[in-house]
């Protein structure tokens, strides 16, 4: 009789293993990607060596097949990818496509290193580490990847388990390819995503290159010195002494010609000869006596809207 027992009880044991062993198999066959972000009190997290350790068959989708939904357990992974300098309204406005291209997007944004981008695009005005931490408050991002490659290969798609790449449909010709995604477009990956008209990192340097003495002064006044500003004695001398022209003119009581005596003005307020208009609006700045200037100043002015990654 206590054979007996002791058989069943081998029984009943090896069934149970059997059974932890079938739901450890099930376990491992269970989505376990991350989530998309479902709060906004914490800045998206940086992507790991590997950003998904899920084990579970990664089956290929299709776009009709994402558009209509996925299980709770597996979203749909989307990867943006560019420099992001001076990030304005038009890169989260293209984030922002393509966090709703699908029901259930998780969305990964790849910025590139300085090396990289000083490499094959030019000069930024942002460190790589600043462009890492805008991207992380952006509402529509889940995931930064730092240092993300400039050409994606199969290799990186899979390691991180990439479902579609969504970026604007303008061919972008770099590192020696007429187009980096074309790749992906013929794999079915690709996704395009819309430009805003009117903003892009290439329009606001432009801008402050453009009005290059209206914020020299402005940050003269602001207590920045000439050798942070990379301006000469004599510039800042004469950035001054218009700011100090303007100042006083804005701040002298005016009357209307019609009920005030005419008055002399004083020394302070003699106005001064007119400058022509090409030097105020078209000034340019001093050549930069550093690399680092030259640098920026060449790629400011070269880079094109058409070639903003």
């Amino acid at each position: 009789e206590r054979h007996r027992f002791t058989d069943a009880e081998s029984h009943i044991r090896g069934t149970t293993a059997a059974s932890h062993e079938s739901l450890g198999i099930m376990e491992e066959l269970e989505h376990t990607c991350p989530h998309p972000r479902t709060t906004l009190t914490e800045p998206a997290i940086f992507a790991n060596e590997t950003s998904c350790d899920c084990r579970a068959p990664h089956e290929k989708l299709t776009i009709a097949q994402a558009c209509k939904g996925t299980p709770v357990d597996r979203p749909v992974r989307v990867y943006a990818d560019g420099i992001f300098d001076l990030f304005h309204s038009g890169h989260a406005r293209a984030l922002m496509q393509a966090k709703n291209l699908f029901p259930n997007t998780y969305l990964i944004v790849g910025v590139c290193s300085d090396e990289l981008t000083h490499k094959y695009k030019g000069f930024t005005v942002m460190t790589e580490h600043e462009r890492y931490e805008a991207l992380r408050h952006c509402r529509y991002v889940d995931e930064v990847l730092r240092d993300a490659p400039w050409t994606l290969t199969p290799e990186f798609l899979e390691k991180h388990k990439i479902d579609f790449v969504a970026h604007d449909d303008i061919p972008y010709s770099s590192a020696g390819s007429e187009d980096v995604y074309k790749h992906i477009k013929e794999a079915g990956m690709f996704v395009p995503t819309q430009r805003t008209e009117g903003i892009s990192t290439s329009d606001l340097i432009t801008r402050i290159v453009r009005d290059y003495d209206v914020y020299a002064r402005r940050n003269l006044q602001r207590g920045y010195t000439a050798k942070e500003l990379n301006v000469s004695y004599i510039n800042k001398q004469v950035f001054q002494e218009r700011s100090g022209r303007m100042l006083s003119y804005a701040l002298s009581p005016r009357e209307s010609p019609s009920n005030s005596p005419p008055r002399e003005l004083s020394p302070l307020r003699s106005p001064s000869p007119p400058s022509p208009p090409a030097r105020w609006h078209n000034a340019r700045p001093s050549p930069p006596t550093s690399p680092k200037g030259a640098s920026a100043s060449i790629s400011s002015m070269s880079e094109g809207d058409e070639d903003e990654k």
